[in-house]
This record gives structure tokens, sequence and C-alpha cells, in this order.
């Protein structure tokens, strides 16, 4: 098609697709993936947000109208008594169940997505920046984290893989305990939620012991120190 497209405007075609592949997120692949279940979550929102941009570019900000609903409904709480915004990161394609989201395991029926932690700023104030430029990677309390070393010892070597894939470090942040504290609580409350994965460590430290839903998510899966993993049922 960007072949096409080139003759007919007499240009040249690594300046059409991105043209072209703007136009269908924008305007075609929204309304088709309503058909499978799946909806495109905000972009540009005070209250619920992706980590950058890259995410809805790539399609991988979908999910199915329940997770949707939760969201919204706990970035405006959050965001109307804690001035607390909620970032996501990966969610869903926006097409067919069981459809891997590489690098994921699960992300694949509508039903999960990764939500970043909250930071402090220099001035020990809430802060909705990141540490990282894609929202992974920079591991909070990780010389606290026994699981770390026991998952890799036994040759889950992909377990921190995620270290590379900040694509940057950028915002000298402090993990927020009370904000991520506060967050994590106002997503269990709602009766959807199925599980949320963090790491051990950092469940205990929030004092979220006593949450039954919270659970660890396995040392075959790409640690959970650096985000939330969310899931409904």
């Amino acid at each position: 098609m960007s072949i096409w497209f080139s003759k007919l405007l007499q240009k040249k075609k690594r300046f059409v697709f991105p043209l072209i592949y703007l136009v269908c997120n924008l305007l075609l692949v929204e309304p088709i993936a309503k058909v499978f279940g799946r909806e495109a979550l905000p972009v540009f929102n005070s209250e619920l947000r992706p980590r950058n941009l890259v995410y809805p570019l790539l399609f991988r900000n979908y999910v199915n109208p329940v997770l949707k609903i939760k969201l919204e409904d706990s970035a405006h709480a959050l965001f109307t008594s804690h001035h607390i915004s909620i970032t996501y990161l990966d969610a869903n394609f926006p097409f067919f169940d069981s459809f891997p989201l590489l690098p994921h395991l699960s992300h694949n029926d509508g039903k999960k997505i990764d939500i970043s932690f909250m930071y402090l700023d220099s001035d020990k104030k809430t802060s909705n920046k990141k540490p990282s430029i894609s929202g992974y990677g920079v591991f909070v309390d990780s010389d606290k984290n026994p699981t770390s070393n026991r998952c890799l010892s036994q040759g889950y070597w992909q377990y921190d893989f995620s270290k590379y894939l900040t694509f940057g470090t950028i915002n000298k942040l402090e993990f927020d305990t009370t904000g991520t504290r506060t967050l994590i609580l106002n997503l269990l409350s709602k009766p959807s939620v199925k599980k949320i994965f963090i790491e051990p460590h950092l469940k205990e430290s929030l004092g979220l012991s006593d949450q039954g839903k919270i659970r660890f998510h396995g040392c075959h899966a790409i640690r959970h120190d650096d985000h939330i993993h969310l899931e409904i049922k």
C-alpha cells in the first residue's frame, strides 16, 4: 500500500509509510478492535496515561471494556483524592486472544496491564515522573530482593532481562512507598481484580502481606520490582 501511495503522491515510501501507519492507528484499528472486545486506553489524559507514546503507537494499549472502566474509575479517584495519575505500560494488542505481546507471557486476552510505581522527586514530593524511558528495568531495593538471586542461580536468565529494556534512565527519583501502596490498595478494592504481581520483598515492605490477591509470579517470568502487573477475572 505504501508503495502504491508513493507512486500516486510521487513521494518516497519511507515518508508515506509512517503517514499510513498513523492514519490506520487513529482511524481504523480502534473501531475494528471493538469487534474483538478490546478498547484503547486514553493517551492524552491527566488521570490515566501511557509512560510514553510508544505504547499506543505500537498498539500495546488495548484492554477489554471491564478493565478499561476499572482503570478509569481508579484513576479518577486517585487523582481527585491524592493527585496521583496512573501511568500504564504494556497492556494488550487490539486483536485476537492468545496472540503474544512479547516479552510478556500472559498479556494476550485484554485482561492484563502493567502499571508504573509511584516516585518522589528531589523535594520528596509525589511525582508522576518515572526513572526510565520505557518504565521498565529500574529495580526498587534490588539489594533487598532475595528472590532475584534465587531465580538467577537456578538458571532463570530471563528473570532480570528487563534491565536491558529501559531505553535510558532519566530523572533522579526515589520510590514512593506511600503513593505506591495507595495505588495498589485502590486497585485491589475493585471486585473484578484477580491478582497483582509484585516482588515478595515489596509486598512485605509496603505492608500488603495480608492481601491474598497479591502474588509471586514465579521465576519463569520477568521480575516485578519495577512495575505492577494487574489482572482482572
